[in-house]
């Protein structure tokens, strides 16, 4: 027996051991999530932290995936995921006054990106509602279509 398979809409990246606080690439990562692609570039680009550039070769580095991997276009792409997690710690030794030594801890984190490509999901949205028209009343289906398309009920900012 055949199984279909499903053509994949998401592709990823991922950077690991960053060297920074995963605090501090949140606040970044926050103010991107669910955006399109190119005006996530122009954000990372006029935000003044330094977790902003390596985010920004992150969210490049997943573009370039998608185009490679799937043949989508740059401008259908929007991030559909991206998450933060602590990495391991580097512990050192900074000598000081009298023999003595201090400890530094050195923070790292892991970033991954996952970029979503519209318009390969609203081509499989639309084989999937026709065959449920054929199979169901037509104008409940448009009514459940009109009311969650326009995205009012779940738009975030």
């Amino acid at each position: 027996m055949l199984k279909k398979r499903k053509r994949k809409t998401e592709v990823y990246a991922l950077g690991q051991h960053i060297s920074m606080s995963a605090h501090k690439a949140r606040r970044v990562i926050d103010q991107i999530r669910g955006r399109s692609y190119e005006e996530i570039l122009m954000i990372l680009e006029l935000m003044p932290y330094r977790a902003c550039y390596p985010i920004f070769k992150l969210v490049y580095s997943a573009a370039a995936n998608a185009s490679y991997n799937m043949g989508s276009n740059e401008s259908n792409l929007v991030i559909s995921k991206a998450e933060v997690s602590e990495g391991t710690t580097v512990k050192k030794l900074k000598p000081r006054a009298r023999g003595r030594s201090f400890p530094l801890k050195r923070p790292t984190c892991h970033i991954t990106i996952v970029v979503k490509d519209i318009s390969l999901d609203e081509y499989i949205d639309s084989l999937t509602w026709s065959k449920k028209l054929k199979s169901k009343n037509k104008y409940t289906a448009m009514a459940y279509d009109d009311m969650y398309s326009n995205g009012g009920v779940w738009d975030k900012k």
